[in-house]
């Protein structure tokens, strides 16, 4: 069985209310963390943007993908697609499974994108048997 990344994601509205969190793996094996914090508030892949999100800020402890092979939609797409304005993460995606681009993707369609390298290696911890030497 493949080893994927452990990620967390956290949505948060403009007023500081954690609106969901979420986990890779949380609910099914291909499941990413920003996808999850967003299903659980009832986000569909396809969704519309979503007037309790304007504002929001999706945290997420690795860069939202903008390619997968297990899903149709890549979570750079979804956090577009849901009207969430701000996008801060600790780590770019390593290009050990898919290219990065996320943040990109992100700063393109308008979202305001902040990487915090200070974060970078505690979230890389959580993922060090998966990073080479």
């Amino acid at each position: 069985m493949a080893t994927a990344f452990s990620v967390g994601a956290v949505l948060v509205a403009a007023d500081g209310t954690v609106l969901s969190t979420g986990y890779s793996r949380e609910l099914d094996p291909a499941d990413h963390a920003e996808e999850i914090a967003l299903a659980k508030i009832g986000l569909p892949a396809a969704s519309a943007e979503t007037p309790r999100l304007t504002g929001a800020t999706m945290y997420s402890s690795l860069e939202p993908c903008a390619s997968r092979a297990s899903r149709p939609t890549p979570c750079a797409d979804l956090i577009i697609a849901s009207g969430v304005s701000r996008v801060v993460i600790a780590w770019c995606e390593p290009p050990i499974f898919v290219p990065g681009g996320g943040t990109v993707r992100l700063s393109q369609a308008g979202l305001t994108v902040v990487v915090l390298p200070e974060l970078a290696d505690a979230a890389k911890l959580a993922n060090a048997h998966l990073l080479p030497g």
